[in-house]
């Protein structure tokens, strides 16, 4: 016979998701047990955020070499030794993984069972030989990448974000499918690490980002060498002596293109496979699990949060769906979802990112609004630094509310958190407008916008341009 626990909370997947809720309900006092089949840490740690940031930096930093000369600093072509490159993303790893370690939550008080798990009926999941019949159950499985039904990639060794890191040589020429955050910041970076890059995309790069502020972003990665095929569609892949060959049908054609490796990156779905969802009276959709506006799943002891709810896939997202659920479960406060106030970012270089309505959003919702601009051009700090491509939207409705800002340009994911405290508080331009912030930083570019709202003479470029000299000479 199996051995029976009863905790308070189960937790099915140790990433990001799960770990805030064992760690949150741990420090309370409360019985957890956590279930992990496979690393913990889960995507973030292992195959996500961590491993890219550390590539995206490894690659700032030859870029940074290239541009020196800009700067009175002659230092030449960066020679890359991508071993060394893959051996700094690991040691990244290793640095913050400890945090996230079965030693670390055992001695927190949480069970943990490495092992996979499956529900056997509503109200109990085994896992490793022991059956848990908690009061209550989180579901926090994470993601894996779709891939398309292309003819001939089964054939392909490809790539997703899983193996990537693996790589143990640079590719010659790595070729992505899907023009998304994941897939646009791995273009640039393994293109400033010596690569051909080429990106296609069925649709808009970056689909989900204002028109605008996008834009400046693809502009630069085009300008770095990167070639884009947007709207394009792979009709099949096949191999070749030296790799791959993509044929595809794009806006002026079909068109071949042959590269060393190929990258999927076309979006994610929640992991839901081999979990007995069935059993247990939990729906699935095309993206995940089924979840309403708290994240129960129809089965309501059993939550489902982070990526496997189909929804936000962003790892601070999932912690703020662990918030959610542990107000539920400990304190038994209702709580809801609020995607309006979760920012969004995407690391390239420049940055872009946005929390609350786009334009587009806004004006189907309220109809007159106002968006007030300022670019980065005059900003001085950004001058210094010469990342002048930039600018700030900040979309008001009535009275100054803001309903939205997008940032596209150097510490745009930085800029997008002090927003992401205005908009979560419902406050409006007045709230800016009367702050403080440090000279010369680029926090002022918001600040400039907000005070073109009540000046509205210093939205031309004269005017703009005697406020910054009185600024800085008066």
């Amino acid at each position: 016979m199996a051995t029976v626990l009863s905790p308070d909370i189960c937790v099915i997947g140790a990433g990001s998701a799960g770990l805030s809720v064992a760690a949150g309900a741990a420090a309370f006092g409360v019985p957890v047990v956590l279930i992990e089949r496979e690393r913990m840490g889960g995507e973030c740690l292992n195959t996500g955020c961590v491993p890219s940031k550390a590539l995206i930096a490894a690659a700032k930093h030859a870029h940074a070499v290239r541009k020196a000369a800009e700067f009175g600093v002659n230092a030449g072509e960066p020679v890359i030794d991508f071993e060394k490159v893959q051996a700094h993303v690991r040691s990244v790893i290793d640095a913050i993984a400890p945090n996230d370690s079965v030693e670390r939550f055992t001695a927190m008080g949480v069970t943990v069972i490495r092992a996979d798990a499956r529900f056997t009926d509503p109200d109990t999941v085994a896992a490793g030989g022991v059956a848990i019949r908690a009061r209550r159950f989180v579901i926090a499985t994470g993601s894996s990448t779709i891939i398309p039904p292309i003819p001939g990639l089964a054939a392909i060794d490809y790539l997703t974000n899983e193996t990537l890191f693996d790589l143990k040589s640079l590719p010659q020429h790595l070729v992505i499918i899907g023009a998304g955050p994941v897939g646009l910041e791995m273009a640039q970076a393994h293109r400033r690490l010596g690569a051909k890059v080429t990106v296609v995309d069925a649709g808009r790069a970056l689909a989900k980002e204002d028109p605008e502020l996008s834009g400046i972003v693809l502009d630069r990665l085009r300008g770095e060498g990167i070639d884009m095929f947007e709207h394009s569609r792979v009709l099949s892949v096949e191999k070749t002596a030296t790799g791959l060959r993509l044929h595809c049908e794009t806006q002026t054609g079909l068109v071949t293109i042959d590269g060393s490796d190929l990258l999927i990156a076309t979006g994610k779905k929640g992991n839901t496979s081999g979990l007995g969802l069935e059993d247990a009276g939990i729906a699935v959709t095309a993206t995940g699990i089924a979840v309403d506006g708290s994240l129960r799943t129809l089965n309501r002891r059993v939550y489902a949060i982070g990526d496997a709810a189909g929804g936000l896939q962003f790892t601070h997202a999932a912690n703020y769906h662990a918030s959610l659920v542990l107000r539920e479960i400990l304190f038994r406060l209702p709580s809801r979802e609020n995607r309006g106030i979760v920012p969004r970012a995407t690391f390239t270089d420049p940055e872009i990112a946005s929390v609350g309505l786009g334009e587009g959003e806004a004006r189907a919702r309220y109809g007159k609004v106002e968006v007030l601009r300022w670019p980065y051009a005059d900003n001085d700090r950004a001058q210094a630094e010469r990342s002048t491509a930039g600018l700030i939207k900040i979309i008001t409705g009535r009275r100054g509310k803001i309903l939205g800002v997008g940032i596209a340009g150097a510490g745009a994911a930085e800029m997008i958190s002090m927003w992401s405290v205005i908009i979560s508080n419902g406050q409006g331009l007045s709230h800016v407008r009367n702050a403080i912030v440090p000279y010369p930083t680029m926090t002022e570019i918001g600040k400039r916008a907000v005070i073109a709202y009540y000046t509205p003479l210093t939205r031309t470029p004269f005017v703009r341009a005697i406020i910054r000299l009185l600024r800085r000479f008066g």
